[in-house]
């Protein structure tokens, strides 16, 4: 049967492509009609046929790239021929199945092996799947017709590192990218669930109660909604901003609102962190501290809270100098563990406290005093703002993080309210900042619960360090300085770290005085701009079309802003008159 139209036309389209690029006067037609076993007189009146390729330097070379030209040049066969069809289902086929005539191509079969060793991926496919394809455009080129602008800087090539000249060194330096590869999401929902369960709920759960205190039952309850519900719009914001722009929270500063907005982001998020850690370092000297008045039997010398601080750095220094994040996984596992035990246990306190003895006498429904050290302390709760972006990368299906985020926000909602409201109604104005010195000190249980539960959150302290460090040591050095090249490097990375270290232990010490106003302090001040300013403006800038979308962003970018001036204005001048 002779070939369709459309694909001799093809044949003829590639062959026009090919002929721009070969000299005149040579070809390949004579092999071509013997390839396809056609036979053709001789017209002694023609002009004299061309030279045959193969008297080219290098012709056995490309002949086949002369035989592209050849044979578009060949008549259809006859209608007449009567040789069957054999039609190959393409339902057996393999899926990078490359036709015989590609590979007769020149790089074809080359081309065909890689594809069958699944080398070529979705990100890494070449523009052209043929050499003639490519050929086309290569002319292109020229006329500056490009369909998309590629930064040089992406793909440039890096010097080796300095060693001396061999015999056996490589003449050419690896090609190296500037961005490490990305691996594919692999989390399915029900791990994804949990992950975002674990962000969310950490030790600021353990400050809800004297938040309550602070602002009141009522008050803080509607508070706690309240920021759940903006935080919920200002995740949603930011990822709109990620499923147009990609990248972290650091790139979509970068990109939208350029280097200094990045700059800004990942200022604010080492910040909150600091403050996380501090926080952390405080709630472990004071519960250290009633665990040792717990079990000293005897009028023993208490031991002082900075004492306890300084103890910490024995373990938190050589924590902080570990550099693979993964290896503190375990540490971080064990503080969610005992962070859970905790809560079933002032659950099952609380409950059972108020069920025999009903509200505590002092409790107020609003605290006109001290209720805004409560709007710090509940955003101060939602730390899980910085995980939200990596957690959607490690999903399979990344499509539907959104709902499941939805979901985890009424969960974590419900026992941050509980959590705090059942321990408010239980001691009323007798809460405590660390929570669990409130309960009966004389228990093994409590005791125990208070040793381990510190103890956990000693050895996952540096998980919440790591961010920090790693943008200042960024900062500072460079994003390609190592420590596996230069033994001055690694020490110098080391000091920053130690010094990091002991930076917290005394900001911890100056804010160990008040810990429920440093906590609120560090929600206002760092915590508010992540959470409800740089979503809202990054969406304005870069995502945002229509006019009333727009005029949402610009109002919660104000009243995020004046929260946090407000805020911490009012904290501070709290803190300063006590």
């Amino acid at each position: 049967m002779s070939d369709s139209p459309s694909q001799h036309e093809r044949t003829q389209a590639e062959a026009d492509v090919v002929s721009r690029h070969l000299p005149e006067g040579y070809t390949a037609e004579h092999v071509a009609a013997t390839d396809n076993a056609r036979s053709s007189d001789e017209d002694p009146t023609s002009p004299p046929e061309p030279q045959d390729s193969l008297r080219l330097q290098g012709g056995d070379i490309h002949r086949e790239i002369f035989k592209i030209g050849a044979r578009s040049k060949l008549g259809q066969r006859s209608a007449t021929f009567g040789a069957p069809t054999i039609r190959r289902s393409s339902t057996f086929l393999p899926k990078n199945h490359v036709p015989a005539s590609e590979q007769r191509a020149p790089g074809g079969f080359r081309r065909q092996f890689m594809q069958q060793q699944n080398r070529l991926s979705a990100t890494s496919n070449p523009v052209t799947r043929t050499f003639v394809s490519f050929l086309a455009l290569y002319g292109d080129f020229a006329g500056e017709d490009l369909a998309e602008s590629v930064d040089d800087s992406v793909a440039a090539t890096e010097d080796e590192e300095d060693a001396p000249a061999t015999e056996t060194r490589p003449l050419l330096g690896r090609r190296k990218s500037t961005r490490r590869p990305i691996k594919p999401g692999d989390a399915g929902t029900t791990k994804s669930f949990f992950t975002l369960l674990k962000a969310f709920i950490g030790t600021g759960i353990m400050f809800l109660p004297k938040a309550f205190n602070n602002g009141g039952i009522l008050f803080s309850s509607i508070t706690l909604i309240a920021v759940s519900l903006l935080s919920c719009l200002s995740f949603h914001l930011l990822l709109l901003c990620r499923k147009r722009y990609g990248g972290g929270y650091g790139e979509l500063g970068s990109a939208i609102g350029g280097p200094k907005l990045r700059s800004l982001i990942l200022g604010s998020i080492t910040l909150s962190q600091i403050g996380f850690v501090c926080s952390g370092i405080i709630f472990i000297a004071e519960n250290l501290r009633s665990f040792l008045n717990a079990v000293t039997p005897g009028p023993t010398m208490p031991v002082s809270t900075v004492v306890l601080i300084a103890i910490q750095l024995v373990v938190l220094i050589p924590l902080a100098l570990i550099r693979d994040i993964s290896r503190l996984g375990p540490a971080a596992l064990l503080a969610d563990i005992f962070i859970f035990i905790g809560l079933f246990y002032i659950w099952y306190y609380d409950i059972s406290t108020i069920a025999a003895n009903g509200l505590h006498p002092t409790v107020q429904l609003f605290n006109p005093h001290d209720f805004t050290l409560t709007i710090g302390s509940a955003i101060f709760t939602y730390e899980g703002i910085g995980l939200i972006l990596p957690i959607q990368s490690s999903m399979a299906e990344p499509s539907k993080f959104p709902r499941l985020l939805y979901i985890v926000m009424v969960i974590i909602t419900v026992i941050f309210t509980s959590v705090g409201a059942l321990c408010y109604a239980t001691f009323g104005d007798k809460t405590r900042v660390e929570i669990i010195t409130n309960y009966p000190q004389t228990s093994k249980l409590v005791n125990a619960i208070q040793f381990l539960y510190s103890i956990a959150i000693l050895v996952g302290t540096p998980v919440q360090l790591f961010p920090a460090t790693r943008i200042i040591e960024t900062k500072i050095f460079g994003e390609r300085a190592s420590g596996k090249r230069s033994s001055a490097m690694k020490w110098k990375k080391n000091a920053l770290r130690t010094a990091l270290t002991v930076l917290c232990a005394l900001i911890s010490i100056f804010g160990a005085s008040d810990l429920d106003k440093f906590v609120a302090l560090i929600g206002a001040f760092a915590c508010v701009p992540l959470v409800y300013i740089y979503p809202a403006f990054l969406h304005l800038r870069g995502v945002a079309k229509s006019p009333m979308v727009k005029a949402g962003d610009i109002v919660l970018c104000v009243v995020g802003t004046g929260a946090m001036v407000y805020s911490t204005a009012v904290t501070i001048s709290t803190w300063v008159r006590q």
